[in-house]
């Protein structure tokens, strides 16, 4: 196999043995994998792209404090950088990340934004009322909550998910969403705003990633039974469901024969770049919702329609 490299939107070229470029098969990265969950940026190759030097912020967030979890790579990272670039203040919790999540912090900062780091487990309901309670004290709201934050782990068969990994990936996409969540809520007022992260799997429902997509599944719905509870208090409750990104998860969950295809199967005939779902978060997170509550929005390059 053999890869042409090239950076910005444009997608890796896949080359079969024949020498002939297939641009069937553009790809994103070639194979590659990590042992952790749920992995690490600065490991990858090559790096996603987390910011487009195009997008040019206008205030849509201007004086808005904004905690978004998993901020230190990935989605996440990109959406804190069009935050930023939007005017909001920044609090990321992450698991154990460090070297990410201080590059994520110095980005925001070289670009006049500031940004609150907070390493824990969000397992642990403590460190979610830690997080708010760190919020308010360096802030005194809280106007966005991004609840991004998740694991994946590929197995072929239901038999091969262990209990172990089953109650973790629950804890992790689930339960960290709704401690966090219950946390905050006392302390967002009208116009605020809730982003959940759910996924293009859970409406095709992929065969070897069985418990994730159950959690993404109760993400979906948790997401529009608490934009109706919420909606006379005028806060409004969002879900994106992302197909194929270029992130951490995706070494750290599949075998790193798997890479190369990943997004293949979407109508775009590629995965994508973080940055290419950052304004999402921005339309979500500012008033350009406001009459936009328990929706669903779906990145997918036309992997799911409809």
């Amino acid at each position: 196999m053999k890869y042409d490299y090239c950076f910005g939107s444009d997608c890796y070229t896949y080359c079969f043995s024949d020498g002939v470029k297939h641009s069937k098969y553009r790809i994103m990265a070639p194979e590659q994998s990590q042992s952790n969950q749920p992995g690490l940026e600065y490991l990858m190759t090559p790096r996603p792209v987390f910011d487009n030097p195009n997008y040019i912020g206008s205030g849509k967030l201007k004086n808005k404090v904004a905690i978004i979890t998993g901020g230190d790579s990935g989605l996440g990272r990109a959406a804190a950088i069009c935050f930023a670039k939007e005017g909001a203040t920044l609090v990321i919790p992450y698991l154990n990340e460090h070297r990410d999540a201080l590059e994520t912090k110095k980005y925001i900062e070289q670009l006049g934004g500031t940004c609150l780091l907070l390493s824990g487990d969000i397992t642990d309901p403590a460190f979610c009322s830690y997080i708010v309670q760190e919020t308010i004290r360096n802030f005194g709201k809280i106007d966005v909550l991004v609840n991004n934050a998740g694991v994946q782990y590929q197995q072929d068969t239901l038999t091969d998910i262990s209990n172990e990994q089953f109650d973790r990936t629950m804890k992790v996409n689930v339960y960290g969403m709704f401690y966090l969540t219950k946390a905050a809520l006392p302390f967002m007022s009208e116009n605020s705003s809730i982003i959940n992260m759910t996924s293009v799997t859970t409406f095709f429902g992929d065969p070897q990633l069985i418990d994730y997509v159950a959690t993404k599944g109760a993400i979906v719905g948790f997401t529009r039974a608490l934009a109706r509870n919420l909606a006379e208090k005028k806060i409004r409750v969002n879900a994106i469901a992302p197909g194929f990104f270029w992130t951490p998860l995706q070494p750290a969950c599949w075998q790193k024969e798997k890479i190369p295809s990943l997004g293949a199967d979407a109508a775009m005939r590629r995965g994508a770049m973080p940055y290419e779902l950052a304004p999402t978060f921005v339309f979500l997170a500012s008033d350009d919702s406001s009459y936009v509550t328990g929706q669903v929005i779906h990145n997918n390059g036309g992997q799911i329609m409809g």
